[in-house]
């Protein structure tokens, strides 16, 4: 496993030059139709974030989201009555979620800031649930970061977070010097983990792994995809729905983790 010494203003202006998910739809960014064709195209590709998410169970507790983006999750949290805190370290993707926000008419507390510094945004209590999807992987301390969101769970709160793959069929790909479009693409960290390195992290920095699993291979063709059509690679193409489903276990992109505090 590769912790790469980055500065984090890189990962900041990274993420500010292309906020993610930004491009899920060609419609005007900013308007309610924009972010519904946002909403839709990402969990069609990613059916597994709200499962993994369980946005219904959250009703009147308090989440904190590291890492909202332009506030897909984030919306379908308060959609489902959850009491929301969101943090983003672009003020760019804040920006966006925040008209999302006022499109749909909720509302959150919100705050500009890194995983790494949780203590100095001066969050009060403590959180039900912890939520991350796709960020702690592009943080230059790992470990720094799940030491602070500790910091900020009771006993019986969890943590949920994904991180990328080691093991996994994208990994192996882009080691082998193929090209892999992705979001993270030309991102200053995009480091990637097994599950006994996630796990003994997890350990190590107050957490006890409770579930981890693997989901996710991307299974489009990149260019009909740009253009908002959805074209299966020939390989997947030919591939039964069942054995497609069981590689996406075995080798998955995205490694999907739920903890309990230790």
């Amino acid at each position: 496993m590769s912790q790469k010494k980055i500065p984090i203003q890189s990962v900041v202006d990274y993420w500010n030059r292309r906020p993610c998910n930004i491009n899920h739809s060609p419609l005007p960014v900013g308007t309610l139709e924009y972010f519904n064709e946002v909403e839709h195209r990402k969990y069609f590709v990613e059916p597994h974030i709200p499962q993994f998410a369980n946005f219904e169970v959250w009703r009147d507790k308090r989440v904190l989201e590291i890492g909202l983006g332009i506030g897909t999750d984030a919306v379908n949290f308060m959609r489902n009555g959850a009491v929301y805190t969101g943090i983003e370290i672009s003020n760019e993707s804040l920006n966006i979620a925040l008209k999302r926000f006022e499109c749909y008419g909720l509302s959150g507390e919100f705050y500009l800031g890194d995983a790494e510094n949780l203590v100095n945004l001066n969050l009060q209590g403590t959180f039900d649930l912890v939520y991350s999807f796709g960020v702690l992987h592009h943080t230059p301390d790992i470990e720094k970061s799940i030491q602070q969101i500790r910091i900020l769970c009771g006993p019986e709160s969890t943590f949920k977070f994904m991180v990328y793959a080691k093991h996994s069929w994208k990994n192996a790909l882009i080691e082998a010097g193929l090209e892999q479009p992705e979001a993270q693409s030309g991102c200053p960290i995009a480091n990637t983990y097994s599950k006994n390195e996630i796990t003994d992290i997890c350990r190590k920095n107050g957490f006890e792994v409770k579930n981890i699993v693997q989901a996710h291979i991307f299974p489009y063709q990149i260019t009909p995809y740009k253009n908002y059509e959805y074209k299966k690679l020939p390989w997947f193409e030919a591939m039964p729905d069942d054995v497609f489903k069981a590689l996406e276990e075995s080798l998955g992109w995205h490694l999907l983790i739920d903890c309990s505090p230790i």
